[in-house]
């Protein structure tokens, strides 16, 4: 029995790759590490069908050096050791890991001394966000390379590449442009979506029959309600759910909640929800960001297509919140404050203070000096992290802002036996 249509068509170098000129065009950084011969360790993420299994067997094969495939889906830590072995014995190499994401601790303990110290070259492909599925001491070691979803032009070339190729359809189908453009507009930027739409059409019409787009939407299965059919690419809809919600308009936020929905995508919501209720929703409505948490766990529990329901009570309730970025803005202010000018913990605040007399201590039975006490180092104790939001018009956060007030016109002092003399 032939192999589907998708499988025979897979590329086999760095030229049969359809889109993604970011990576494999002639200014690609994939291309420019072929033309100098020097492989890297990278990671390709981004949805399913946009070519990363593809990509990473054709820079190992432009490379023309040996390479090693597993899955971390089933392979065990003796198929590993074995793809190590094989590695060691050819010199330099590549593993490919398809699913990277889902290697355990124990495997990846395998791979990384050798990854380390240039024993084989490491390439995972990931659908998930790496960095959020993958641990730090994966991504470290290798670069992070985004591989998008197909334009609806891309998937049209691949279609009429599969219908033309000798390994594909040879020509021997007969299908109008407007069909083809029809089964490019449905792809989803997924192109093994398109061509096993077109092997099922070649299946069910004769060679002789002109295939309309009429025909192509009398076929029962439809695997992908695409919802990239203008273009927008995947995580275009992400970002625009987040600032629809941040736009307070609810309506925006449901179509590309539901667009999501549609492509089954619940990693993406479940991410993008969480962050925009603590990034944008935040102080001005923290039971929101509580009702949001619990409604994305209710969704993971009941999956597709139930889990639309507490996902839109979500996206509804963060729309119509009040909003406010004040502790985002300030902890992204802080961290870039810090890469600048790093300063030391106050002798009193150390875990383990050595050499410090008692009354320099810190006063662990004194709850009534602590809010008196300075905690920021000498070097920064002037300096305002916390930036509020002054147009609030949460009682929550107006509460806050008071209290922050308050504290810092009563002010803090380091000179810690003076502050235990008051009663």
């Amino acid at each position: 029995m032939n192999e589907p249509l998708a499988f025979r068509l897979r590329p086999s170098t760095l030229d049969e790759v359809i889109g993604q000129d970011e990576l494999v065009g002639k200014e690609g950084f994939l291309r420019k590490s072929v033309e100098k011969a020097t492989p890297i360790s990278f990671i390709l993420f981004g949805p399913p069908g946009t070519g990363k299994t593809s990509i990473a067997e054709s820079y190992a094969k432009d490379m023309k050096i040996h390479y090693e495939k597993i899955n971390a889906v089933t392979a065990d830590k003796d198929e590993i050791r074995n793809a190590i072995g094989n590695a060691k014995l050819f010199g330099k190499s590549i593993i490919i890991v398809d699913e990277v994401h889902r290697l355990d601790k124990g495997k990846q303990d395998l791979l990384l001394p050798y990854v380390e110290n240039g024993t084989f070259f490491l390439i995972g492909a990931t659908t998930t966000n790496p960095y959020i599925s993958l641990n730090r001491a994966i991504r470290s070691r290798c670069r992070l390379m985004e591989v998008k979803p197909l334009s609806i032009n891309q998937a049209e070339e691949g279609i009429r590449r599969a219908i033309a190729s000798k390994k594909g359809l040879n020509n021997k189908i007969n299908i109008d442009d407007a069909a083809i453009k029809y089964i490019a507009s449905l792809n989803g930027g997924d192109l093994r979506f398109a061509l096993n739409m077109l092997e099922v059409a070649s299946i069910q019409f004769d060679e002789k029959h002109l295939i309309s787009k009429e025909d192509l939407e009398t076929i029962e299965r439809v695997p992908n309600l695409a919802m990239d059919k203008d273009e927008s690419e995947h995580y275009d809809s992400v970002s625009a759910l987040q600032k629809s919600i941040r736009g307070s308009d609810v309506d925006a936020a449901l179509y590309y909640l539901a667009r999501l929905c549609v492509a089954g995508d619940l990693d993406s919501i479940k991410r993008r929800l969480l962050v925009t209720a603590y990034e944008d929703v935040g102080l001005a409505n923290p039971q929101a960001v509580t009702r949001a948490q619990k409604a994305i766990e209710a969704a993971e529990q009941v999956g597709f297509p139930e889990a639309v329901i507490p996902l839109g009570f979500a996206v509804v309730d963060l729309a119509l919140s009040p909003k406010s970025k004040a502790a985002c803005l300030s902890i992204q202010s802080t961290i870039a404050y810090l890469e600048d000018k790093p300063a030391y913990v106050q002798d009193y605040l150390k875990l383990t203070p050595v050499n410090v007399k008692e009354e320099w201590k810190y006063p662990y039975d004194r709850p009534d000096i602590w809010e008196k006490i300075q905690y920021l180092p000498e070097a920064v104790k002037d300096m305002s992290f916390y930036s509020p939001n002054e147009n609030s018009r949460s009682a929550y956060e107006k509460a806050l802002n008071a209290n922050y007030e308050r504290m810092k016109k009563q002010g803090r002092s380091s000179n810690l036996p003076s502050l235990k003399k008051k009663k």
